[in-house]
């Protein structure tokens, strides 16, 4: 598995050409969470005072995604912007701050940021939400894997109820929770194989 980051520390990072050409800034980012990946960003241009830009860029187009910036091979892969948010918005709805949910209906959270593999893999592997606390119903923050198969029912995300066993309290153990929880359900990794056939991805 690549190493985690966090979707909101994309924003404002750099999106520069593998010829070192920096075109524009991360505004947002665009999921499909029931696939359980990024599909795009909407850009803004790079002045303080800038605003977005027209275009947008798919993550088929992304290279690779770093601790400093998104690159691309080049400007011609962005799309008109509304190519990238209006799939999600017609189909999708928002991810962040939804109720989240396991498949017997107990409400365990909301979804505060999604957890993503860095490279360019675009894999969404988890999620940090407020977990609802005991009886005084205190939240605190901790991170979710998700499914290969993600259901999103209408307002609601919703885990598999043994996902609540492999939560971490902060992201670089997080890592180690996922590789678990894919191991102990039998499910495919993010990065497509078994866990212990072949190494990751």
């Amino acid at each position: 598995m690549n190493t985690l980051m966090m979707a909101s520390e994309l924003s404002g990072r750099v999106v520069v050409t593998l010829a070192g050409e920096a075109v524009g800034k991360v505004k947002d980012t665009v999921f499909d969470a029931p696939a359980g990946r990024i599909t795009g960003f909407t850009l803004s241009g790079l002045g303080l005072l800038a605003g977005p830009l027209k275009q947008g860029l798919p993550f088929s187009g992304v290279h690779a995604v770093g601790p400093s910036a998104v690159m691309i091979r080049g400007e011609a892969v962005l799309v008109d912007r509304h190519a990238v948010v209006e799939p999600a918005e017609a189909a999708r709805g928002e991810v962040l701050k939804s109720p989240v949910l396991t498949e017997e209906g107990a409400e365990v959270g909301t979804v505060l940021d999604v957890v993503v593999e860095s490279g360019a893999s675009g894999r969404v592997v988890g999620f940090e939400i407020a977990a609802h606390g005991d009886e005084d119903h205190r939240r605190r923050k901790v991170f979710i894997p998700r499914r290969q198969i993600l259901a999103v029912s209408g307002q609601a995300l919703v885990v598999p109820a043994q996902a609540r066993h492999f939560t971490a309290d902060d992201l670089p153990s997080f890592a180690a929770q996922v590789e678990a929880f894919y191991r102990q359900s039998g499910q495919l990794s993010p990065g497509g194989l078994l866990p212990g056939e072949g190494g990751h991805a």
